[in-house]
């Protein structure tokens, strides 16, 4: 583990933002890994993580669901503290610990992890699916449901089911602008014209390029707007924090 890396909550927000520097300088935002992309989402495929949080009270409930294909590899969850509230672009250092927590718990080693939340598409390219997958040396996506910063190459509302638009840098981030640093993806839409679902924001977190992002993300997409692994997490959180006595 990147131990250099790891989130201090106690961190100015100065210190904050230079360690987000350091960890995109380290990320890898291209396709590096030895799995077959084309196999991802099937029994004979690699192991996929979906990462999602639940809240209780000042505490963090860090759910990860390992899946194969259809099949549930392994669910664990941490319950940890938090120490600070969230802050626009500094949420790995809310949350991140507590998901390192839940990652010590687990038994599988995930070929590909996804996170709930910004990867690159992220003011100075850190995003949690960034800072965690840096941390971790694990191919990782973010996956989030509003656009933090940059801006899409198009009008991205009411897309029609399967298409993306691309997510380029623009000067509220630290990337050179017009870099493409992510996608809209609607995995799924109402057949009306007046109800529409807005799409995923899709972006790489680590060793894992943007396109290559929006194709896992929509093959991983079955009845529902999230991809499976990050459902599956965000229901496992729900049912953990039952579990909690307060």
């Amino acid at each position: 583990m990147g131990e250099r890396f790891v989130p201090d909550p106690g961190a100015s927000r100065g210190e904050m933002e230079a360690q987000q520097r350091e960890v995109a300088a380290e990320a890898i935002f291209h396709d590096d890994f030895d799995f077959d992309p084309g196999l991802v989402g099937t029994e004979t495929g690699p192991l996929v993580a979906g990462v999602d949080q639940a809240f209780l009270d000042e505490k963090a409930v860090s759910a990860i669901v390992v899946t194969r294909g259809e099949s549930v590899v392994e669910r664990t969850f941490a319950v940890t503290d938090l120490s600070i509230p969230y802050i626009p672009g500094l949420l790995s250092f809310r949350e991140g610990g507590p998901i390192i927590d839940a990652f010590e718990t687990l038994e599988t080693d995930p070929d590909l992890v996804l996170f709930d939340g910004s990867g690159r598409i992220h003011f100075r390219q850190a995003g949690i699916a960034t800072h965690m997958g840096v941390i971790f040396d694990v191919p990782s996506i973010g996956v989030a449901k509003s656009l933090l910063c940059g801006s899409p190459t198009e009008d991205t509302e009411n897309l029609p089911e399967g298409a993306r638009v691309p997510i380029e840098a623009n000067g509220r981030m630290d990337a050179p602008s017009g870099t493409v640093v992510g996608y809209a993806v609607q995995t799924r839409q109402y057949d009306s014209p007046n109800r529409h679902i807005n799409p995923l924001i899709v972006s790489p977190g680590h060793r894992v390029g943007a396109e290559t992002a929006a194709d896992l993300v929509a093959n991983l997409s079955t009845d529902y707007k999230l991809p499976e692994p990050t459902r599956l997490a965000d229901a496992y959180a729900d049912e953990a924090k039952r579990t909690i006595d307060t």
